[in-house]
């Protein structure tokens, strides 16, 4: 059995970990989406769709599971009406959807999918919003992500890439 577990990923955490290795207890695979995947270099995405995809590949690696996880970036349409197609279409085949999101929920309840409700995750806490902050302010992050995302994004300089994006502004 297969799942589907869709997020912006800016960057993979340990809120999204905690609901993945949930989802990965009930499934065999997730299918993990890396929405909004074409948007980067933004203070709300700051990470390309490449780099959110290699640090699922890394998590994945790290925690014995490649096999299991299936990274799969997915454009946004911003036309809910075909979205779930969209998302069909891009996607190998999955029984479930893992989302407290309530416009994911009915969207994909409308299409006929099983949708399960995620544990909620200390969100204060585990936001990408909030780790964006933290490293903009120079406080510490890195216990926030997988050692292997803190890794990754000291190699692609992530912390010094949204430092500049916050100096040129951000909405």
């Amino acid at each position: 059995m297969k799942g589907l577990f869709i997020g912006r990923f800016q960057p993979l955490h340990l809120g999204h970990v905690s609901i993945m290795e949930a989802a990965l207890s009930e499934v065999d695979q997730l299918v993990v989406g890396i929405g909004s995947a074409e948007s980067s270099y933004t203070f709300q995405d700051p990470f390309t769709g490449r780099e959110r995809f290699e640090m699922l590949l890394r998590w994945g690696a790290d925690k014995g599971w490649s096999e299991r996880i299936i990274p799969v970036p997915i454009r946004d349409l911003n036309r809910y009406s075909i979205w779930v197609g969209h998302v069909e279409s891009l996607c190998p085949d999955f029984d479930i959807v893992y989302s407290n999101n309530p416009l994911t929920v009915k969207l994909f309840k409308l299409a006929g999918y099983e949708v399960r409700s995620t544990m909620l995750v200390d969100r204060g806490l585990y936001s990408g919003k909030g780790i964006r902050a933290l490293m903009v302010k120079g406080d510490t992050w890195r216990e926030l992500v997988p050692s292997s995302v803190g890794s990754y994004l000291d190699e692609i300089e992530g912390p010094s890439r949204i430092m500049d994006i916050s100096e040129g502004g951000r909405s």
